[in-house]
């Protein structure tokens, strides 16, 4: 099967990363645009470019019904959806398929299986990938959550099985909060996410994020391109990620992408997907979800193994196999991506949109820079705050932080502020060069980062 035309079911950074893979490919591409994107680069890079709606994304981007009108007028054959957004919503992938468009992703029953926390949680016991102590099935009264709390032990963690991105997630840490958190975590739930259910599971003190990227094709086979370090985050929204992880062993390394191979091979995945698990401090590993889309940071993946993901992705999608096995990948050397977000550091990392008065990416041997402004560009205040993501390759990790440091200087943005200098303050660190982190690092040593008014803030 040829896939010939793709309309980009997303904007910013992930539109443009997409649409520069279909130009490789010889794909002609469809943008879709809201009323706050009409100077986007997205729009500007595709073949086409079509208005979807109004500025709001639950309008717009998140419209099944615009975006397949579009789809039909545009008389495109298959549809990405990019991250976020869409991008794992099963009946979007379903109305896809129904309407007679390839969607570039897994299966919308994988998708389903999997979008449920709850149901990726029973479906990794059943295969044999470790979990963290707690619930298999919904919590359905606070009682029982109680009950579910003292067996495992306090700390909790209280879960959405519908969220993502870090939404909805609440430590408790004795009863009274566990009270108070169940509440608003069971409103917020039935309110936000198509799935209502909420569990509990051990929360894991001073643990390390890992995750593994997945590719598969529709004939079996399934390969991991290594794993990513995502530790440094906040809020549970990450900031830096790199590859390989500065504290695996070659053995623990070994059976986290074993588990992750063994999860996706026994569900039949079949796309570019994320294998997420959390490390604790005996260095036990514990699955989380898996995420059944293309990552923010699958570029650090990108970078250490040579392998174009988004463009794997595409050609699993139009039915071709995987152009490589395992034994064909080598991962060599170190990446690390800094999420650049229009944020104020200073004051509470607050949205920072507005008048991009000038950008000047940073340059040089083994720098990327994904992103979707220039100078002169309006960042709406809509959306996601992300706008650039600055990715680094060194032969070494203390290489590749040397070149992120130097990248970072040279990164200017001036008329809005960004989490530049945030990012700065965090590789001189010397927990984060010894590459002794946490979850909870970036929250609880944020005194130690900020105030930044000595960094370089342009």
């Amino acid at each position: 099967m040829r896939i010939q035309k793709v309309l980009i079911a997303n904007r910013g950074e992930i539109a443009v990363r997409i649409i520069r893979a279909c130009q490789e490919l010889d794909i002609s591409t469809v943008a879709i645009y809201s009323e706050a994107d009409t100077t986007s680069k997205h729009v500007m890079m595709a073949d086409e470019a079509y208005y979807v709606g109004k500025a709001s994304a639950l309008d717009s981007y998140m419209n099944i019904t615009n975006v397949l009108a579009v789809a039909a007028e545009a008389q495109v054959d298959a549809i990405h959806p990019g991250y976020g957004f869409l991008a794992e919503n099963e009946d979007f992938a379903r109305a896809c398929e129904d309407n007679g468009y390839t969607f570039i992703g897994p299966c919308p029953s994988i998708m389903s299986r999997m979008s449920s926390k709850i149901d990726a949680r029973e479906t990794a016991v059943q295969l044999g990938v470790p979990v963290a102590e707690g619930n298999t099935k919904p919590v359905r009264s606070k009682r029982e959550a109680i009950h579910t709390a003292k067996r495992v032990g306090y700390p909790v963690l209280i879960k959405p099985s519908g969220g993502g991105g870090g939404r909805g997630l609440r430590v408790a840490r004795n009863e009274r909060e566990l009270n108070e958190f169940w509440v608003m975590s069971e409103r917020e739930a039935n309110m936000s996410f198509v799935d209502a259910g909420v569990f509990l599971e051990k929360y894991m003190e001073k643990a390390r994020h890992i995750e593994v990227q997945i590719l598969a094709d529709n004939y079996g086979n399934v390969i991991h391109l290594g794993e990513r370090d995502c530790t440094i985050q906040r809020r549970h929204q990450k900031l830096i990620e790199e590859s390989p992880s500065p504290v695996l062993s070659e053995e623990l390394r070994r059976q986290i992408l074993n588990a992750a191979l063994k999860l996706a091979r026994g569900i039949k995945y079949n796309s570019a997907g994320t294998v997420e698990f959390i490390l604790d401090q005996d260095q036990n590993f514990y699955f989380i979800e898996m995420n059944t889309r293309i990552q923010v940071e699958h570029t650090v993946s990108e970078m250490v193994t040579g392998v174009d993901i988004v463009k794997e992705q595409i050609m699993v999608a139009a039915g071709e196999k995987l152009n490589f096995s395992q034994d064909d990948i080598a991962n060599k050397g170190c990446s690390i991506e800094c999420r650049i977000n229009a944020e104020d550091p200073e004051q509470n990392f607050m949205p920072s949109p507005g008048l991009i008065t000038f950008y000047e990416r940073p340059a040089g041997h083994s720098i990327r820079v994904d992103d979707y402004v220039y100078s002169g560009y309006e960042l709406p205040y809509f959306y996601d705050s992300l706008l650039s993501k600055v990715i680094v390759w060194g032969n070494t990790r203390e290489e590749a932080m040397a070149r992120m440091k130097r990248a970072l200087n040279e990164f200017n943005i001036e008329g809005i502020k960004t989490t530049i200098p945030f990012h700065q303050q965090v590789l001189k660190h010397p927990l984060f060069i010894d590459g002794d982190i946490y979850t909870t690092f970036a929250q609880e040593l944020v005194s130690d980062l900020v105030p930044l008014k000595n960094a370089a803030v342009k």
